[in-house]
This record gives C-alpha cells, sequence and structure tokens, in this order.
C-alpha cells in the first residue's frame, strides 16, 4: 500500500503493542485524552525510526470478536492496524476519513490473509 508506505519512515521502522486490561486503557484514555471510558486501543506518537505505541485491550478485543464472530486474534489484528494507521497521521472525524481508515484497514488485513467477520467493518 503506496499511500502508507509513503508516510513511514525510510528503513526499518518500530511500535510497540502492548495487550492489556480494560482498567489499563481506561487510565490511560483517561490522562492521556481526557476520556473517563474504556476504549479498545490508543495509539500513542514516537519519533524517528519509532513510530508509537498501541495499547490494546485484551478484553475488549475479545469482546469485540464474540460480538462479530471471529477470532480473538483478528479483532487484535484489526485494532493494531487501526492503531498504526493513526500512528501514520490518518485519522477518521469525517466520514470521508472513516471510509479512508476502513478502507485502508481492510487492504492491510487481507495483506496479511486476515478475514473479519462480514459487518464488522
Amino acid at each position: 500500500m503506496p499511500e502508507v508506505a509513503a508516510r513511514l519512515p525510510d528503513g526499518i521502522a518500530t511500535v510497540a503493542v502492548r495487550l492489556t486490561t480494560d482498567e489499563e486503557l481506561r487510565r490511560l484514555n483517561h490522562d492521556f485524552a481526557g476520556n473517563d471510558e474504556v476504549t479498545d486501543v490508543l495509539s500513542f506518537p514516537g519519533s524517528e525510526q519509532h513510530l508509537g505505541d498501541l495499547a490494546v485491550s485484551w478484553p475488549a478485543a475479545a469482546r469485540q470478536a464474540g460480538e462479530f464472530g471471529h477470532a480473538d486474534q483478528t479483532e487484535v489484528a484489526l485494532l493494531c492496524v487501526h492503531g498504526l494507521l493513526h500512528l501514520a497521521g490518518w485519522d477518521h472525524e469525517s466520514v470521508a476519513e472513516q471510509r479512508e481508515m476502513t478502507r485502508l484497514t481492510v487492504a492491510a488485513l487481507e495483506l496479511s490473509k486476515v478475514r473479519l467477520a462480514p459487518g464488522r467493518l
């Protein structure tokens, strides 16, 4: 996906992923975004070759996987791609931005042979 590659640094880039609890995601969401609620994934920008850090709530991923009917690992992959796109500068504030993030997410997951349950995105 050239549009993603164009936003990545040259050479090797890193992303740290932390699988954690709903409680930690709620605390991080409160402390860094001012939202006192649980969320499924948060992204924290890095610098230079380190794109940043992702925090993923494993319980939220498991709940969402059950709701949509695919494996927990599939949901975690989706959340990681979503977070990575945020680190690369995409957002979903408008309908057009949301469509673009969905398109890029589906394309990235397809490259990895990850198949979402119908209706997930």
